[in-house]
Order: structure tokens, then C-alpha cells, then sequence
């Protein structure tokens, strides 16, 4: 773009103009690219179930419907979120350095505020990024029975930063994803639910 130098100012803002519209046309690619991907994980693509795709299973296996589109919605708005987040800051600070002015303020406080930002909502990211590993290793999803801590119930619905689940007495539990450190899924395995022991009521029994 030298030969747009020769207008000057003019010159200049059109060369702006040029850098925020090829942002936009390539978020649109990768927003299509990323959302054909989303549609093809949830209808179950063959292609996903291919040997050289072996490494990818845990995190596209076929299960129920409901479960294989919350997972794929999850993960497609977050690289969404990503993509847009990251072209933006990019496009922005090119056509700021086009038009003449001097980004590095710009980007020290950038610097400073994402420093700030961090420090607030570190919780928040904390909760987030490990929602997004639950839902890659597919740890759970909706319709498992889980334990979390003490608390067994039913997964609702899974999201980045909380799980909701439901337990026996009808009670809605909302956990946040950072606070799990171990969780036991019993649909995933070969739970069997104990069987009370006779014994222990006759002996009370005897006792009283």
C-alpha cells in the first residue's frame, strides 16, 4: 500500500480502511470455518470418526444429542470469541499505526490495564479455562450422574464457568468449574449402586 503514501493524509485513512475491512472479511472466514466445524461435531461427521482421528475421540464421542451440542456450542463460542478478541486488537492497532499515530502508549496501557483486568477476573479465567478442558477430555457432560465433593447429582447443563446439576431430593446445584478438583462420573464407568446391609438394622434392632 506505498503507492497510497503519495496522498497524503487521504492516502493514509484509506489505508486504514483497507486493513478494518480485510480484518472483518477474514473474521468472517474463520467464523464460517469454525461454525461448519460446529455443525459437523453435532450431526455426528463421519469424518471425525476416521483412525487418523483417533487422538480427537474422547472429545467427539457420539453421545446423546443434547450433550454433543452443548459441548460443540461451547467450544465454538469460545474460538470464536478468541478469533474475533485477537483480529480486533490486531486490525485496531495496524490502523492506528497507519494513520500516524504512536501506538506504543497505546500498547503500555494496554499492557497495563489487561495486567489490571487479570488480577480481577483471575477467577473468573480460572473458572473458564477449566471448563473448557472439562469439555475438550469430556470429563462429563449432560445427563451424567456425578460426585463432587459430597454432593451427587445428575448433570443439567455444562457451561465455562458453571455446571449446574440436579440431585436425588430435587435440589439444583450450580458449581463452579474452578472449585472442581475431583470428580467421580458414574456414567462413564461400571458404577453399582451399593446394596444396604441387612445386618446393620437387625443389630440396631437388638440394640434398642
Amino acid at each position: 500500500m506505498t503507492f497510497l503514501t503519495s496522498l497524503g493524509y487521504g492516502g493514509q485513512v484509506i489505508s486504514a480502511l483497507v486493513i478494518l475491512i480485510g480484518a472483518l472479511i477474514l473474521w468472517l472466514v474463520i467464523r464460517a470455518v469454525i461454525n461448519r466445524s460446529v455443525k459437523r461435531v453435532q450431526s455426528g461427521y463421519s469424518v471425525f470418526k476416521k483412525p487418523h482421528f483417533k487422538w480427537a475421540q474422547p472429545a467427539l464421542r457420539p453421545f446423546d444429542s443434547a450433550r454433543r451440542v452443548q459441548r460443540a456450542e461451547t467450544i465454538g463460542g469460545l474460538l470464536s470469541s478468541v478469533a474475533a478478541l485477537t483480529i480486533a486488537i490486531i486490525a485496531g492497532l495496524m490502523a492506528i499505526d497507519t494513520l500516524g499515530f504512536n501506538i506504543g502508549p497505546i500498547l503500555a496501557s494496554v499492557g497495563i490495564v489487561g495486567i489490571a483486568i487479570g488480577f480481577g477476573a483471575r477467577e473468573v479465567i480460572r473458572d473458564a479455562f477449566l471448563g473448557f478442558f472439562i469439555t475438550i477430555e469430556d470429563q462429563y457432560g449432560i445427563g451424567d450422574t456425578i460426585e463432587v465433593g459430597e454432593t451427587v447429582g445428575t448433570v443439567q447443563s455444562l457451561g465455562l464457568r458453571i455446571t449446574r446439576m440436579v440431585d436425588k431430593d430435587g435440589a439444583i446445584w450450580y458449581v463452579r468449574n474452578g472449585d472442581i478438583t475431583k470428580v467421580g462420573n458414574r456414567s462413564q464407568g461400571d458404577y453399582v449402586e451399593p446394596t444396604p446391609d441387612p445386618v446393620a438394622p437387625a443389630l440396631t434392632q437388638e440394640q434398642s
